[in-house]
């Protein structure tokens, strides 16, 4: 084992994190169809504390367009509250509650809103680009002050320096299948 196998794995981890980020980010990003991902940020105030609707409520998609979001409680106290915090969400939906129950009818995108939603992918994965190449660059540096420490020799470093490189690629190469994937939703209807 390298001494620099350390810094390999750390930088791994990070990376790793970062790309599981991105997918959770992409999975909240409304397609043509309905998900219970895309409701998974939202927050409901549920007896004075902010909770997931995932920890309240059950989500299930009953039709291709259409969200049921069913409370475990269902208090018309819990009801109007997941309301509201659907109705402040960024999603521009509109709840339609029986009492018991809560449905979410996605209208289908115009062109424009998918060219939209298409640029926000790309702006995210670009953060997380940026992400991987800030990772990367604290991994080089972790490798130089090794070396300058004399813990790694040039020939040690310059390895360390083409695995971080080597993995990173890959990554990247995971970011470009994200948004190919995530824009070829949106522009299907």
């Amino acid at each position: 084992m390298e001494t620099y196998d350390l810094i390999i794995e750390e930088l791994k981890e990070k990376t790793e994190k970062t790309v599981r980020h991105l997918r959770d980010q992409l999975a909240s990003i409304r397609t043509g169809r309905a998900a219970p991902a895309l409701v998974d940020t939202i927050r409901a105030d549920y007896y004075g504390s902010p909770t997931p609707l995932n920890q309240i409520a059950h989500i299930s998609v009953p039709e291709a367009r259409q969200l049921l979001i069913k409370p475990f409680d269902g208090s018309p106290d819990v009801i109007k509250e997941i309301e509201k915090a659907i109705q402040k969400s960024n999603l521009g939906l509109n709840p339609m509650s029986d009492g018991k129950a809560l449905r979410l009818n996605l209208p289908p995108l115009s062109g424009e809103q998918r060219q939209n939603l298409v640029a926000k992918v790309k702006d995210l994965v670009e953060q997380n680009r940026v992400a991987l190449r800030n990772e990367r660059r604290d991994a080089n540096r972790a490798a130089d002050s090794m070396k300058k420490d004399g813990d790694l020799t040039e020939d040690q470093c310059k390895r360390a320096h083409d695995l971080i490189d080597k993995e990173l690629k890959a990554l990247e190469g995971k970011l470009d299948e994200c948004l190919k994937i995530k824009s070829k939703e949106i522009m299907e209807d």
